[in-house]
């Protein structure tokens, strides 16, 4: 009985394409110039704008890459030695250019020349040309700040883990890449021009730094508006600018005389200034092939929506996921803020420093005083962006503010474990400590803007009743956005008859990222359903939506559309595979492109991509496991097996080829072999309740009950809401004569249905 369970399991399993959700943004297009316009350079740029390109020169942007040479290299090269787990490196200069002496691709020490310079402050980074277009970053860095700070010597970007020459995260892999990584927001029109059948680039730039026209766009029509000037005092003309950034003209801000609160003096009405930004400024991938100025940001990128890992269940920073995410969760955007309003767009500084960026809207003598921040003035307790901005260090030593400006929450770390401001000075004392000092302060605990950390983390840990809850935060149209559509990809599994209305609500709504989010949860429907509500979405204005949608439909068949759905279905599945393809040098990309194939039952094509994927990065384990899927829908079972041994090479570590691999002998019947995989992959992922579930099964189907019992009852001790770990103990009590027992889990089980 157990076994055929098992094998039931087994042969369901697919690892399928992960949706992308994205955050979409109302966006005002400007008037639409029919030709191509040119990049003209920012010398060009200064003849007219003069105090723009003075407060631009030598700003990061300015400094985002340049040409190795003595004065752009602030790194020491007089023969300094950097050891780091068993590898010593060398920078020296040679015929007048800067080398290091380091581990390559192949573990040898090499010699290689510094071709760019990456970055300013605080830290630098070198970039290495390597064969058939590619520059790499190193992983040895240069810290800028003064000896005073600690600064002036070299580091490791990863101090504390061996990072060898066939780890992915080696300076030579495709992680650290630069074509497909970095410049895109370091230089200015940027084309990465790879080519997959070579699996080379030949990427050029306008312009080697982040200059005027990459915020901007293409200036030549500009040049030629600046010339004619007939209508310089028509608003509604574009000047010539494929963007006109211009959100900020005329608006100010008001105190409203019964709040206190500042006001705007015009409602923000679109994005335009906030999404150039966020190009850069944001954890997030392209979905096309270049960036288009004044296009929507959904129409070419990603971001990254709340997911666990990257941020915290609040919302707070974790990961690298830069400033935009944060943003759209503030109160400050819901109000109306930009960028610009705290900061100079050209020269990027803050516009008065310290506390006095947030006194231009905020009264000084409301906030800027002890009896709202209740520690000294001056000190870092009365820092308005020590409080509500807490930094955190990414690449080491770079701190990055986080831009959900947020009130301190230290009763959601004595509850949920997550960070918060005052322990970050207070380091020798307790989040309850700073709870009950919060509350004594003012008198009760402020809950702020951003409510929906504990339903959040109720969803990270399948807490019983979260789908009610993630259901209702969906439907609160007053949730920042990106917290929405997080929710709607967190209460897939948990849709039931008193939830699905959330699917049609928003799949409707006004922002693209909870319309992408909608689209992407509905893999979690029948079939039917899905179709009847993805298929409107394959005609949405924003390409993330659309191709999503392609994406979840990609195993539709055809037979019964008429011939206008075909082409609005082929339309769709065309872009997404477009999308992909922009990535061609991406292992997710092609590993996204046989996951498509695979559904539409285009065996040789899902193939050929999966094995390109494993070409492009051999530690990739997702392709791995996809192809030995694809295998095993064939009844390949010992060519699954193969290439998930062929990937233990590269990945000896990985629970998830174990557990491929340990299905795949269960399929062949050899269960001994099948157990000790199955066993090692809940050693490497101890936390999987999946992976101990099926190992559990396994064991019991061979006669080893009480040991699968053992496992079972420890992994619901972590897990009690898991539905599959609690019917198997019902089961298995129940059939080995253990009656109260299996009833006392079946009354567990009986509440998660409720």
């Amino acid at each position: 009985m157990y076994l055929n369970t098992l094998l039931n399991e087994v042969k369901s399993i697919s690892a399928g394409c992960v949706g992308r959700i994205l955050l979409g943004l109302l966006f005002i297009i400007p008037t639409v110039i029919c030709h191509a316009a040119s990049y003209v350079g920012a010398e060009t740029c200064r003849t007219c704008h003069q105090a723009e390109y003075k407060n631009w020169k030598g700003s990061h942007h300015d400094l985002a890459m340049q040409e190795a040479n003595d004065k752009s290299v602030l790194g020491n090269f007089d023969n300094v030695e950097i050891s780091q787990y068993g590898v010593t490196s060398k920078f020296y200069k040679k015929d007048n250019n800067f080398m290091v002496l380091t581990e390559g691709a192949t573990g040898a020490i090499q010699e290689f020349q510094i071709k760019y310079t990456f970055g300013l402050y605080p830290l630098q980074q070198y970039l290495i040309e390597f064969p058939g277009g590619r520059m790499q970053a190193l992983s040895l860095a240069w810290d800028t700040r003064s000896k005073e700070e600690g600064g002036q010597r070299w580091f490791h970007l990863y101090p504390d883990e061996k990072i060898a020459y066939d780890d992915e995260l080696h300076w030579t892999h495709l992680s650290q890449n630069w074509n497909t990584m970095c410049v895109d927001c370091h230089s200015t029109g940027v084309k990465k021009n790879y080519d997959a059948s070579s699996k080379t680039f030949a990427t050029t730039w306008e312009e080697v730094n982040v200059s005027c026209e990459a915020c901007h766009g293409p200036g030549s029509d500009h040049i030629i508006w600046a010339e004619n000037k007939t209508d310089a005092d028509d608003e509604s003309y574009s000047l010539g600018l494929a963007l006109k950034l211009d959100e900020r003209k005329n608006i100010h801000w008001n105190i409203n005389s019964k709040t206190g609160k500042p006001e705007r003096s015009e409602a923000r009405k679109s994005d335009k200034e906030i999404e150039t930004c966020a190009r850069c400024h944001s954890r997030r991938s392209p979905i096309s092939e270049g960036h288009v100025h004044g296009d929507r940001l959904l129409d070419h990128y990603f971001p990254s929506t709340l997911e666990d890992g990257m941020y915290f269940a609040d919302g707070q920073i974790d990961d690298e996921v830069y400033v935009y995410g944060s943003f759209l969760q503030s109160k400050m955007y819901a109000a109306g803020v930009t960028c610009s309003d705290c900061h100079e767009p050209h020269s990027q500084q803050l516009r008065q420093p310290e506390n006095g960026v947030c006194l231009q809207c905020h009264q000084a003598d409301q906030y800027n005083q002890p009896g709202h921040h209740f520690h000294e003035q001056e000190s870092a307790g009365a820092s308005c962006a020590e409080c509500h901005m807490p930094p955190k260090n990414y690449m080491v030593l770079d701190p990055r503010h986080d831009h959900s400006m947020r009130i301190p929450r230290p009763d959601l770390s004595v509850t949920l474990g997550t960070p918060n401001a005052c322990n970050n000075c207070h380091q020798d004392q307790t989040a309850e400590w700073a709870s009950k000092q919060i509350k004594a302060w003012y008198i009760k605990t402020p809950k702020g803007f951003q409510n929906y950390a504990e339903v959040l983390h109720a969803a990270r840990n399948d807490q019983v009743g979260v789908g009610n809850d993630l259901a209702t935060l969906i439907r609160n149209t007053d949730t920042p956005d990106i917290a929405r559509a997080t929710s709607l990809l967190a209460i897939g599994p948990q849709l039931t008859a008193r939830t699905i209305d959330v699917l049609p609500l928003t799949l409707s709504d006004d922002d693209a990222a909870v319309r992408a989010a909608a689209v992407g949860t509905l893999m979690q429907v029948p079939l039917n359903l899905r179709v009847r509500l993805a298929f409107p979405m394959l005609d949405d204005p924003i390409l993330l939506v659309r191709i999503e949608a392609a994406r979840v439909l990609s195993s539709l068949e055809v037979g019964e559309l008429d011939d206008e759905q075909k082409a609005i279905l082929e339309k769709a599945m065309g872009e997404y595979i477009a999308s992909q393809q922009s990535n061609a040098e991406r292992p997710e990309a092609q590993t996204n492109l046989g996951n498509l194939y695979a559904a539409k039952g285009q065996v040789d094509k899902a193939e050929k991509a999966y094995k390109t994927a494993i070409e492009i990065e051999p530690a990739f384990v997702s392709a791995y496991v996809n192809l030995a899927d694809l295998y095993r829908a064939q009844d390949k079972e010992k060519e699954a097996e193969q290439i998930l041994l062929e990937a233990m090479k590269s990945s000896p570590n990985s629970g998830a080829l174990h557990y491929g691999l340990g299905l795949s002998l269960v399929r062949q019947k050899r269960m001994d072999d099948a157990l000790e995989q199955l066993k090692m992959a809940t050693e490497l992922n101890p936390e999987n309740a999946h992976f101990n579930y099926l190992y559990a099964i396994a064991l019991n189907s061979t006669g080893k009950t009480q040991q699968a019992i053992l496992i079972l009852k420890v992994t619901h001790s972590k897990h009690p809401n898991n539905p599959d770990i609690l019917s198997a103990l019902v089961s298995i009590h129940r059939d080995i004569g253990e009656v109260e027992a299996a009833q006392s889990y079946a009354e567990k089980l009986k509440h998660l249905s409720r």
